[in-house]
């Protein structure tokens, strides 16, 4: 596996703020996508990385982080179904979260600390994915990424415009610098 860096999508561009459209062929051009996905992922030093973040309007996501239990999980999810507790089953975990369209800042953010997702693997395969802790948050952040939605829009008014102050003066000194 080795893929192609590709540039991270920022917010406030059109594909990230519009739900995605479903895979349908599992072919090598897929493989080829998750593959670019991961080099792009890791050279961003993330654990999460949904195609829209590099452009592409397909629903596919990557992945790389550890469940609650600090075991390492790694894979891929194209057109995930999200499945969270029911109500009186959820417990949320109120952390820090941050994303790499939005670089720099981070917020609290309460989620369902389990999450579980069903799709397919870039062959077409049928897999599901269960997640606690970080690699929970993660399986809800990608997935939100390929409805349109960003973690700052899950945000209260004064959080996401904080967020969103803090990573324009971020980007100002970087292009002034």
């Amino acid at each position: 596996m080795v893929g192609r860096v590709r540039p991270i999508t920022l917010v406030g561009t059109p594909v990230l703020h519009r739900p995605c459209r479903p895979v349908e062929d599992f072919d090598a051009a897929l493989a080829e996508l998750a593959d670019d996905m991961f080099a792009s992922m890791y050279e961003a030093d993330g654990v999460g990385l949904a195609a829209n973040q590099i452009g592409v309007d397909l629903r596919v996501f990557v992945y790389d982080c550890p469940d609650e239990d600090g075991e390492r999980r790694r894979g891929v999810v194209v057109n995930p179904v999200l499945e969270l507790p029911t109500l009186e089953n959820r417990r949320l975990d109120d952390d820090e979260e941050g994303c790499l369209s939005v670089p720099g800042p981070h917020a609290r953010l309460a989620r369902p600390d389990h999450a579980t997702v069903h799709g397919f693997d870039v062959t077409g395969a049928e897999i599901t994915v269960e997640g606690t802790g970080l690699l929970a948050r993660c399986l809800q952040h990608e997935t939100d990424h390929l409805e349109g939605k960003l973690y700052i829009d899950r945000l209260s008014a004064r959080a996401r415009k904080k967020v969103l102050k803090e990573f324009e003066a971020l980007r100002a000194e970087s292009t002034a610098g």
